[in-house]
């Protein structure tokens, strides 16, 4: 069975690596030109290591756009994976193969369809996820199921350790699809639509901590909005402060202040009061100013 593969992020490449290791090489992998890379936190390079094994590239930042179409076409694909691609695959592209299209979405769908997922999942406070693989369809990530992995989200999860735990569902779970399917044995279990929700687009402004939150919301932004995705900041004197890590500060009822000021510098950084009164202790921050924030100081928008 011929197959191509269509993606251009981490995801993307370890999918990519773990069809390789299993000598499951795609007929054509389509992804993002190097100059395009800026178009997600998260770009890999999936052109080098197709290219390494013999495998065709095309480039392109538009999946439906005639060239494209004729490139994937001419690679003849069973079945076409997009993994990793924020764009909708329209009818035309979805047409070429003979099998179908199977996506990846890092929820337990029908729940939190659409975009941004891994922060939404932590933010909206998740007890149980999911990886899925799906066949696309004219909706957006309403196709019938192929697999499903559920999990739980832990207390402290942050958007790189979710993102790791689908990554690794991914790995393990991209090579029984494309077996299942060359076995014409890929299930198509429809989902409950009453039961969908849809996530909207973040962008990086998003990622500005409103102070006036309490402390565990902006502790659950901070570890949402995270690394591999742009992050959160506030703002001092025109400078960007971004906060890459913060805990609960246990002797918060010591100080009394202003939501945003910072109470006491740390061994390991300094704390902020939030809007219900207590602190968090930012431990991992970076600022073009080299050193903390004063005591007394505001963050700000």
């Amino acid at each position: 069975m011929r197959f191509a593969l269509v993606g251009a992020v981490e995801g993307s490449r370890i999918a990519l690596d773990a069809l390789l290791s299993k000598g499951m090489l795609p007929s054509l992998v389509v992804t993002l030109p190097p100059d395009a890379a800026d178009r997600h936190s998260d770009f890999a390079d999936l052109t080098t290591p197709a290219r390494a094994v013999g495998i065709t590239v095309c480039h392109t930042t538009n999946v439906n756009a005639e060239d494209t179409l004729a490139a994937v076409r001419a690679s003849a694909p069973d079945l076409i994976l997009v993994l990793g691609w924020s764009q909708i695959c329209r009818q035309s592209f979805r047409a070429i193969p003979r099998l179908g299209v199977i996506g990846f979405h890092p929820s337990a769908l029908p729940r939190l369809r659409g975009r941004g997922v891994i922060p939404w999942t932590i933010l909206l406070d998740e007890k149980t996820t999911g990886s899925s693989l799906f066949w696309i369809d004219e909706g957006t990530d309403s196709g019938p199921i192929i697999l499903q992995r559920l999990f739980p989200v832990a207390p402290d999860e942050t958007a790189r350790s979710l993102y790791g735990k689908h990554v690794r569902n991914l790995a393990e779970m991209v090579p029984e699809a494309v077996e299942l399917a060359a076995a014409g044995k890929a299930p198509r279990i429809e989902q409950d639509h009453s039961l969908a929700s849809y996530c909207a687009k973040r962008i990086a402004e998003d990622g500005l901590i409103d102070w006036q939150r309490p402390a565990a919301e902006v502790l659950r932004l901070i570890r949402a909005v995270g690394e591999p995705y742009p992050g959160a900041f506030s703002r001092q004197n025109g400078n960007v402060v971004h906060i890459d890590q913060a805990r609960s500060f246990a002797e918060s009822s010591r100080y009394i202040g202003l939501p945003a000021q910072i109470q006491t510098h740390t061994p390991d950084g300094f704390t902020v009061m939030c809007g219900d009164g207590q602190c968090i202790e930012v431990i991992a921050w970076r600022t073009a100013v080299e050193r903390r924030p004063s005591i007394h100081s505001r963050l700000g928008a």
